[in-house]
């Protein structure tokens, strides 16, 4: 049975065009996979902290070492890498801020990107430890990043995602985004990420 992580970002939560079309590609992707099972983490509702110093000594010392302020510190960090990896298949939604993504969510990659929990040091290099598993990205942006638009070079939030969940293992992919939703885009863009949304659900 197919268990999905879907993980919200959006701090706009009701009126957010992420989190409407995440959901809405969930709805219709779950009447084809009705056994399914789908959960949620809002991260705009449930925000991870910024790492510290002690999660920093946590994260390079071996648990039978652990003070109980160290385990205590690494402690939200083995409960999301354990509910992450208990995926098969994720869906992310997010906005781009500032070229980029929100706060909330760099830290929760920061929480879950930890050596022998998600990927490996070897002698031949890093090795993803997230492996066979599916993603779908819904992103949303104020601006218009299409390819090819005066933008595009300065879409750091799609490179980026793809970057760090390939580096754990993730590489099959797909990435739809909204385009221009404050501009006279957003009708247009809103509709075309939502038939392409749709269509995916009936594959993935």
């Amino acid at each position: 049975m197919t268990h999905v992580l879907h993980i919200d970002t959006s701090p706009r939560l009701d009126r957010s065009h992420s989190r409407l079309l995440a959901r809405e590609f969930l709805e219709q992707w779950k009447t084809n996979h009705p056994n399914a099972t789908i959960t949620h983490r809002d991260l705009a509702r449930q925000p991870i902290p910024y790492i510290n110093d002690t999660w920093v000594s946590a994260k390079f010392t071996s648990a039978d070492q652990y003070t109980p302020e160290l385990a205590a510190a690494i402690a939200l960090s083995d409960e999301l890498i354990d509910e992450f990896l208990s995926a098969d298949r994720y869906v992310l939604s997010t906005p781009m801020y500032n070229f980029g993504i929100p706060a909330v969510l760099k830290s929760y990659i920061d929480y879950i990107v930890r050596p022998k929990r998600t990927f490996a040091a070897t002698e031949a290099g890093f090795k993803g430890l997230v492996t066979n598993k599916k993603m779908v990205l819904v992103q949303t942006r104020g601006s218009d990043f299409r390819p090819g638009s005066v933008y595009d070079a300065v879409n750091f939030q799609e490179p980026y995602l793809k970057t760090v969940f390939g580096f754990i293992g993730i590489t099959d992919i797909e990435a739809i985004a909204a385009n221009g939703l404050n501009t006279h885009l957003r009708e247009q863009e809103l509709a075309t990420a939502q038939t392409a949304l749709q269509r995916l659900s009936a594959t993935w």
